[in-house]
């Protein structure tokens, strides 16, 4: 998200508008809302609708379902590929932040890097940011968790041979394939209503700092993009146009200037993408390219990546005090637990940096801006 802020207008109030974050967004694992619960048929069109249910129920309008990919629905959903645990575990969950690496983060551009995109996706220097990461919670969890079982029978079933059975699989066309890639389309689009339910707080949250209205401080939704999704995309295969099943795992779209399915206001710069980086250093806006359409089937990476284990991260950082290291920075964090920040310590990371550089060399995204954290609540 950007807004119309910049860094001085919101410096002194970080620790507020944090605090505020923290209160409205319920964030950690099994964390819960109880101002939302939703009945079996409510969140059975959560499931089909996406961030169109959320949208229609006065958490967002239709121009941030413009700026969401594949206007935050996936038609491939069936609700009734989901199970009932799996309902159960997202009923009350929709406007959480989930845990581990999962955040809202509030920054400010520091650098920009090519100009014309910049100013094609709004964005200009010392510009206040709020970036959410965060997916379909329980319900997503559970879907992934029963299909494996399924795709480990089904791999046997047609002899598919596993050199790792966490690469468990079955064809697309399988009876198995076809009904885990609805259900699977089904926790998206529970996801993308997560998010946009996340988007209303983070309004919600900054008004009640600044005393303000949205349109003032326009807070606008910059894009909402998957990173661990599978997707029947068209791409060129040898020079033929064919649908293909693209699956990015830890891997986000960055598809290129002029592709039908970027946002018309940034067809001429590609479509953004965002790598996070850790909650100490920065975060990155790129931009999508044709090579990518090329090489990677319109994809790039999407984060950091971790160099600790969480438990290493933990023994690591026994003894310090985390969120004053933090502040000592100047970001201030909150977050479910002592442990998640343990966890979560800017060095638990691959510097983001480097990684970003990687791929604006490689072509598959170019760099736009630089974010740098002023405060985050972490899941």
């Amino acid at each position: 998200m950007r807004s119309v802020l910049s860094a001085p207008d919101v410096r002194n109030r970080v620790q507020d508008i944090v605090e505020g974050l923290f209160r409205n967004i319920p964030s950690g694992l099994g964390s819960r809302r109880k101002d939302v619960r939703l009945t079996y048929s409510e969140l059975k069109a959560v499931l089909k609708k996406g961030a169109h249910w959320a949208a229609s129920n006065g958490f967002g309008n239709a121009a941030d379902i413009e700026h969401i990919e594949d206007r935050g629905c996936l038609d491939d959903a069936d609700p009734e590929a989901v199970s009932d645990k799996a309902y159960e575990r997202g009923k009350d969950q929709l406007g959480t932040v989930g845990s581990g690496n999962h955040f809202v983060e509030v920054g400010y551009i520091a650098k920009i890097f090519d100009e014309d995109a910049a100013r094609t996706f709004g964005l200009f220097p010392d510009q206040v940011t709020v970036m959410i990461h965060t997916g379909s919670r329980g319900l997503g969890y559970q879907v992934c968790d029963e299909s494996i079982r399924h795709m480990l029978s089904a791999a046997a079933k047609y002899n598919i041979d596993l050199v790792d059975r966490q690469l468990c699989c079955a064809p697309l066309s399988s009876p198995e394939g076809s009904r885990y890639f609805s259900a699977m389309a089904a926790a998206a689009n529970y996801a993308f209503a997560n998010r946009q339910m996340i988007t209303h707080w983070v309004r919600e949250t900054f008004e009640n700092v600044f005393q303000a209205s949205e349109a003032s401080l326009g807070l606008s939704l910059v894009y909402d993009v998957c990173h661990n999704i599978a997707k029947k995309e068209k791409h060129l295969v040898e020079g033929k146009e064919m649908v293909v099943c693209v699956h990015r795992k830890g891997a986000t779209r960055a598809f290129s200037p002029g592709h039908r399915l970027v946002p018309e206001r940034y067809r001429n710069a590609g479509q953004p993408v965002f790598v996070p980086g850790d909650m100490g250093r920065a975060s990155y806006v790129l931009a999508g390219t044709h090579r990518a359409m090329e090489e990677t089937f319109g994809s790039t990476c999407h984060g950091a990546g971790r160099v600790m284990s969480r438990n290493q991260a933990l023994r690591t950082a026994r003894g310090r005090s985390i969120p004053q290291e933090m502040e000592a920075r100047g970001v201030y964090v909150r977050a479910a637990s002592k442990a998640t920040l343990a966890e979560e310590m800017p060095e638990a990371y691959k510097d983001v940096s480097k990684v970003v550089e990687v791929v604006h060399r490689a072509g598959i995204s170019k760099l736009v801006a630089k974010i740098v954290p002023l405060g985050s609540i972490k899941g």
